[in-house]
């Protein structure tokens, strides 16, 4: 099941998905986004290590940010 967060400000749920893309000097970068439905490629069960979900209180939209 895919990690999901509901926002407090529109009671919507949001689930994490990543994307990981190939640079041209061979690295991977992975790109983490919340989105309204679950998509069949990408969906995170856990948040990375290291981050911890905001929601913009202006939209309620989340996002990751890396935790100080």
């Amino acid at each position: 099941m895919a990690y999901s967060v509901e926002s407090k400000k529109s009671g919507k749920t949001y689930y994490l998905h990543v994307r990981v893309n190939k640079r041209k000097d061979g690295k991977e970068t992975k790109l983490y986004f919340f989105a309204g439905t679950i998509k069949d490629e990408g969906a995170c069960d856990a948040l990375p290590e290291g981050y911890e979900v905001i929601e913009n209180s202006t939209t309620g939209l989340p996002f990751l940010k890396r935790k100080a």
